[in-house]
């Protein structure tokens, strides 16, 4: 293994830009982006609009890149099928969604730029190994079997063209392990913004064609289960939230954010970027949705979705226009991001879990062995699992999507006391109304998830019986809310004079303390990790988390008796 055991007495002397829990010492240092380099000593001070956009460009990335990493094979099968199957009817599920994956990744965004280290290592220093070996377990099975699904979409988007499915597959490949081969963070980068920027350039020539219309769109925002709740239904649904907020996103982007050297001093340039990137993600769906809502309307296809080659075939022939083409490069584009972040999410998270392991970008691929080597080892041995098993998995990408959706739960339960964690984040930990909506969007993805089993247990739901039972989610979700992040009486008082505390003193006027916040937050780094003591779980968060775990596993287990039943049925 490639053990690095350089000096890194550097990282605690750079106030204000890299704190000493940093691991890597690569992690620390000028900001070396795809449009430029901002140098360590940079203050930010500026006034001047120009010069605000110039370092935007220059951090901007991390955002953009997991967003565009939503809009891959598993995203643009999930949208495609809501479209061609019920019209703009599901629109709903998106417009919750995606204000839920802006505040998810503006929390990771924090822990990352404050703490300097990667999501796994806080899960593994602030829970102990047997919670921390759960997550990690959990994101490594989903990354496996998610890259896999990476090559099924690429073997579906290039077979529209003509390509055979093994030369699709080992041409991917070669691909994307040349673009790991330059072993430059500037190099990666570039290619990966010039595979988002190639789908944000589709979208309006695509949304062009699809002669959409503004009262049927705007009408599909109002909730409804057209069809009445099924199993096919409900297993979308989950798969909508499992392709729109994604457990390995979280991994991703707080990783990215360390290894590209943002700091706290970067926060709103990186939350801006996060935002950007969320209304492309958000673009790209809804116009992947209405070009098959509206473009296969009345036709033969509508209702039939069967997989993407498909549908871009009858895009083409309903349609025209090339947007068969432009659906096909879409997802060949998105697959190929995909592919590359949930394998390089693998590989960062496993050397935060091996801190000694370098495991940065700026390493050369003979400097960081192991880091490079399990990248390659995780896209080889997808590409071969993908050739081997052929195309007949087309069920297989929303079975992938809905388990997603079942263990995003328990990872925003992990990121929500992360980022109460005030040790680690200090002044910029939640505050009370942050813990609220985190509380709340925890329920609502909890509630999706539940949706295979309701189904399993109940073949036949009444719209009476729906209502109980999300009144009955919802009573449960506010009191786990409420168990998981309250405060014992008085703490906030005794802490609010505290340096890393972010509770309003009482009598300080509100002008005072924005201003007092705004320098605790300057000077806050995160202190060594090893010297910090592990919060001690209450027994009651211990049950919690123990309950979830349970309702998990057997969640997982119902998943896949209904991708049974529905793979039969699709057959």
């Amino acid at each position: 293994m490639a053990v690095d055991n350089s000096d890194t007495s550097e990282l605690d002397h750079a106030p204000g830009a890299d704190g000493p829990a940093v691991l890597d010492p690569q992690h620390a240092g000028d900001i070396v982006g795809a449009l430029g380099t901002l140098k360590r000593s940079e203050t930010g001070n500026t006034k001047s609009w120009r010069r605000k956009l110039r370092l935007l460009l220059v951090i901007a990335g991390p955002g953009l890149i997991v967003m565009g990493g939503g809009n891959d094979a598993g995203g643009v099968s999930v949208y495609a099928q809501m479209g061609q199957d019920y019209g703009m009817k599901l629109l709903w599920t998106l417009v919750l969604l995606f204000p839920i994956l802006f505040f998810c990744q503006e929390m990771v965004v924090r822990l990352g730029a404050v703490s300097g280290v990667g999501h796994g290592k806080l899960i593994y220093a602030r829970f102990g190994k047997f919670w921390g070996t759960f997550s990690v377990a959990d994101l490594f099975i989903i990354n496996a079997v998610t890259i896999v699904v990476e090559f099924i979409g690429v073997e579906q988007a290039l077979s529209f063209f003509g390509l055979s499915n093994f030369w699709a597959v080992f041409l991917s490949a070669i691909l994307l392990f040349a673009v790991m081969a330059g072993g430059t963070y500037r190099y990666w980068e570039r290619f990966l913004i010039f595979l988002v920027i190639a789908n944000v350039v589709t979208f309006p020539a695509l949304a062009l064609f699809s002669h959409s219309s503004a009262s049927t769109t705007f009408a599909g925002v109002v909730p409804s289960m057209p069809g009445g709740l099924n199993a096919t239904l409900l297993l979308l649904i989950v798969a909508v939230v499992g392709t729109t907020v994604e457990p390995w996103q979280l991994f991703f982007q707080q990783a990215n954010v360390v290894d590209k050297r943002i700091t706290p001093r970067w926060m709103n340039y990186e939350r801006l970027d996060t935002g950007i990137g969320v209304l492309i993600e958000v673009a790209g769906a809804l116009v992947l949705m209405a070009v098959c809502a509206f473009g296969l309307a009345r036709t033969k296809a509508f209702g039939n979705f069967n997989d993407l080659s498909d549908t871009a075939a009858a895009l083409q022939h309903y349609v025209g226009h090339g947007t068969g083409d432009l659906l096909a490069i879409v997802a060949l584009d998105g697959s190929l991001i995909g592919a590359n972040l949930t394998a390089l999410t693998t590989a960062y998270t496993l050397g935060d879990v091996y801190p000694r392991m370098r495991h940065s970008l700026h390493w050369k691929p003979n400097q960081a062995p192991w880091f490079y080597g399990l990248y390659a080892v995780l896209i080889g041995l997808s590409a071969v699992v993908t050739l081997a098993w052929g195309n007949d998995l087309d069920v297989v990408i929303n079975g992938v999507e809905a388990l997603n959706g079942i263990l995003l739960p328990s990872a925003l339960v992990f990121l929500i006391l992360l980022a109460n964690d005030k040790p680690i984040l200090g002044p910029w930990a939640n505050s009370r109304t942050q813990n609220w909506i985190g509380g709340l969007i925890a329920w609502i993805v909890l509630t999706f998830s539940l949706a295979p089993l309701v189904t399993t247990f109940w073949p036949v739901i009444t719209l009476k019986q729906s209502v109980w039972g999300l009144a009955a989610c919802t009573a449960l979700g506010i009191a786990a809310a409420a168990l998981l992040v309250r405060q014992r009486p008085g703490r906030d008082e005794a802490a609010a004079d505290d340096p890393g505390s972010n509770r309003r003193p009482p009598g300080m006027a509100r002008a005072q303390w924005r201003a007092e916040l705004r320098d605790r937050r300057v000077a806050w780094r995160t202190p060594r990790i090893d010297t910090l003591q592990r919060p001690a779980l209450s027994m009651a968060r211990r049950i919690g988390l123990l309950t979830l775990r349970g309702y998990i596993v057997f969640a997982v287990v119902i998943m896949v008796i209904k991708l049974v039943q529905v793979t039969t049925a699709h057959h």
